[in-house]
């Protein structure tokens, strides 16, 4: 798709479809940058850590130490 880059202020600027915005998920808040002769436009999570723990098991982290025995030479290294 072609569009036409509008003088705005001292700066310029493109309209931008909305189709193309609601398939994106672009919102309010956009990283830009150069990738050699192009400019990539990429939607900015308002909060980075959204979504860390929505896959997180606790039953996995659990069974990782199942059968797991200290070594002798480590219960004799620490006194209580």
């Amino acid at each position: 798709m072609q569009t036409t880059i509008r003088k705005l202020g001292n700066s310029k600027g493109l309209i931008i479809p909305a189709s193309f915005l609601a398939s994106t998920g672009i919102t309010e808040i956009v990283d830009i940058e150069l990738k050699g002769q192009s400019i990539v436009i990429t939607s900015v999570k308002k909060n980075p850590r959204e979504g860390w723990y929505d896959n997180y098991q606790t039953e996995k982290e659990e069974s990782a130490w199942h059968g797991f025995q200290p070594l002798d030479s480590e219960e004799d290294d620490w006194s209580w």
